[in-house]
């Protein structure tokens, strides 16, 4: 009896490469729908038939005050929590796939500890010893704290984990948490310090908002998020590897010393610039990922795209949300990523579908 002919790539059991595709489809349509209501809903009277008139100049139906609102207030808003959503939510996938825990979070780092306690210190001591080099770097001197502020208690989390050329991923997490400590409280000395004023900023800042969005500051982040969102395919195979294990990563080719510097890196880099341009915004790097893992699976080459589409849209929404809920005021979008994210997550952990509590660690 002939033999019959083996397939040239059998399927494999579980793959969920057209699943993926599909997904990242609907992403790709979810975040062109979420720009469209960033740019077209508010409390001005610049609706999405406007919008749509305005972009395909079928229409001169909007004043000249409503397009300078369109141009220079909506358009760098829309592209900055665009960029600031997909930096969290690329972030909080790497980092789950470094720690092999789908609850772990960018903060593990002490990334936005750092830039939390260096924006406090600009805040409070900005007119202190800190006066020169506000006065040096003007406007930039709050998100330039805080991003070096990040990067810095990144640098010092990976040479304290680090011996003998090789970092534990205990090491970093057990080191995170002491940085990360060490830091807050070095916040809560700053802001016993502060004043009324200096009290209000610094809650206001650690709400998150994008309301001081500029194209200088879109420009001013979109490096640090396009090399983070460049190194995807680069990555994504290594992560893949270490679910496995470092020593399995390690045999089957993956330089796991060199990807974990390099996730870390790339990690600091996106979560400190997207703190020193936004604040603090919670619960998008870890809802984000561990929504869409359960989804489109494990696979990072899947995950970290679908990430980065995923956290624009979830930021653009809840940033529409807070300017319209209680218009004319605007809300933090803090709050709203956490009044949306704490539920969701809980319901993840919980669910059925979800990880049991026997795979935390």
């Amino acid at each position: 009896m002939k033999a019959l002919p083996m397939p040239l790539r059998p399927a494999i059991e579980g793959d969920r490469t057209h699943q993926g595709i599909f997904v990242l489809l609907g992403l790709t349509v979810l975040l062109v729908m979420a720009c469209l209501i960033s740019l077209g809903v508010g409390p001005t009277g610049v609706g999405l038939g406007d919008l749509w008139s305005y972009v395909t100049g079928s229409s001169d139906s909007l004043t000249t005050q409503e397009r300078v609102i369109l141009e220079a207030v909506r358009l760098p808003r829309t592209a900055l929590g665009l960029l600031v959503g997909a930096g969290l939510a690329v972030s909080g996938a790497m980092m789950q796939g470094l720690f092999r825990n789908p609850l772990a979070d960018p903060g593990i780092v002490g990334v936005t500890a750092g830039a939390g306690l260096a924006a406090v210190a600009a805040i409070v001591l900005g007119n202190g010893i800190l006066a020169p080099l506000a006065f040096l770097l003007g406007s930039q001197f709050l998100p330039l704290m805080a991003f070096f502020g990040g990067l810095f208690n990144t640098w010092a989390l990976y040479v304290i984990a680090t011996r003998d050329g090789r970092t534990s991923t205990t090491a970093l997490i057990l080191c995170g948490i002491a940085i990360g400590a060490l830091a807050m409280a070095l916040m809560g000395l700053l802001i016993f310090m502060a004043d009324d004023r200096q009290l209000r900023d610094i809650t206001f800042w650690n709400l998150g908002s994008l309301g001081g969005a500029t194209y200088q500051r879109v420009f001013s982040i979109l490096p640090f998020i396009g090399a983070v969102l460049i190194i995807i395919p680069f990555v994504a195979r290594g992560l893949d590897a270490l679910i496995l294990g470092d020593a399995a990563a390690f045999h089957m080719g993956i330089p796991v010393q060199r990807l974990k510097k390099i996730v870390v890196i790339a990690v600091a880099a996106a979560c400190g610039s997207t703190v020193a341009v936004a604040g603090s915004i919670g619960f998008v790097g870890i809802i984000v990922p561990h929504l869409l893992r359960q989804v489109m699976g494990p696979s990072h080459r899947f995950l970290l795209p679908g990430s980065a589409l995923g956290g624009g849209a979830l930021l653009l929404i809840a940033d529409s949300v807070a300017r319209t809920v209680a218009a004319p005021a605007e809300l933090p979008i803090g709050v709203i990523t956490a009044l949306f994210g704490a539920p969701v997550f809980l319901f993840l952990l919980l669910g059925r579908n979800s990880i049991s509590m026997r795979d935390l660690p």
